[in-house]
Formats: structure tokens, C-alpha cells, sequence
């Protein structure tokens, strides 16, 4: 019975915490992303990843979390390949950065159960696309830290500004 209400309890925590800060709930799904506008995004990850000497691998998947478009650097690692897709279709899947799993993680085994979630990947690296206010797709990349990954991608969809 104690197991029970342990379950109970850290699931209530768990829809609390995916649920902070989103008092009007996840942003919309819209019209997916055009392979242009992918392809912009990517180019401005990778270039952010050139001039600080990283490689990366760059994703982008529309709101389904199908792959739309994906750049790497030459001597990237061959892991970051899946892992940046990973990224973006779970940003696009889950409507939110991968780096609240990373943070939800963090708080302790009463989120464990995020690891069983499928799709979901908890490291950073992937965000959401938003225009016009709807989730058009999303971009994942790989290559370096958890920081310089979100920091490529930041710099890649800095480019819609």
C-alpha cells in the first residue's frame, strides 16, 4: 500500500512539474515547417558551431517529429547523428525543451520515470520552433556539451528574428 501511494504521489509531482509555467497550456501545433526555413535554421546552428570550432550535427523535424532536414560538420561524431534527430523530435513530439527532462531528472528518483517515456530524451540540445505562435517543428543538435548544444540552436533559430 505504501508502494501505491509513493506511485500516486510522485505521479501528481510529476503532472505538476510538466505543467509549471505552462498556465495556459503547450503552444499549438501549426502547419509544418517549410524545408527553406529548416534549412535556415540549420545553417545558422552550424555556423555558430564553425566559429567557436564545434562538431555538430543540426536536425530539424516538423511537428510530428519527422525529420525535415539535417546538416553535420565533417569529423562530427557518428553518435550525434541520431541523438540530434532524437533531440528534435522529442522538442517537436513533447512540445517543450529537452532540457526540462534534464532539469526534471536532476530533481530525483521521483522522475525517474521519464527515462521510460518513449521519444522523450533528456539531455539539451532540443527546442521547439515557434511561429507565429504554433510549434512548426523543431531542432536538435549534437556534438558538444549539453550548453554548446542549445547554444547552437538558440543561434540557429535566432535566424527567424
Amino acid at each position: 500500500m505504501r508502494a501505491y501511494i509513493q506511485f500516486v504521489v510522485a505521479a501528481c509531482l510529476a503532472v505538476l512539474a510538466f505543467s509549471a509555467g505552462a498556465q495556459q497550456g503547450p503552444l499549438p501545433y501549426g502547419m509544418p515547417i517549410s524545408l527553406e526555413t529548416a534549412n535556415k535554421i540549420a545553417a545558422g546552428a552550424l555556423a555558430e558551431a564553425r566559429k567557436n570550432n564545434w562538431g555538430m550535427a543540426v536536425a530539424i523535424a516538423d511537428p510530428a517529429g519527422n525529420l525535415v532536414a539535417f546538416q553535420r560538420l565533417d569529423d562530427t561524431q557518428t553518435a550525434s547523428v541520431n541523438i540530434a534527430v532524437g533531440k528534435a523530435r522529442s522538442a517537436a513530439q513533447f512540445r517543450r525543451p529537452t532540457k526540462v527532462f534534464q532539469e526534471l531528472l536532476a530533481k530525483g528518483s521521483n522522475f525517474t520515470y521519464l527515462l521510460g517515456l518513449e521519444g522523450a530524451v533528456p539531455v539539451q540540445g532540443g527546442i521547439p520552433i515557434v511561429i507565429g505562435g504554433k510549434i512548426v517543428g523543431a531542432v536538435g543538435v549534437s556534438g558538444g556539451t549539453g550548453d554548446q548544444d542549445t547554444q547552437c540552436a538558440q543561434a540557429g533559430l535566432d535566424t527567424l528574428k
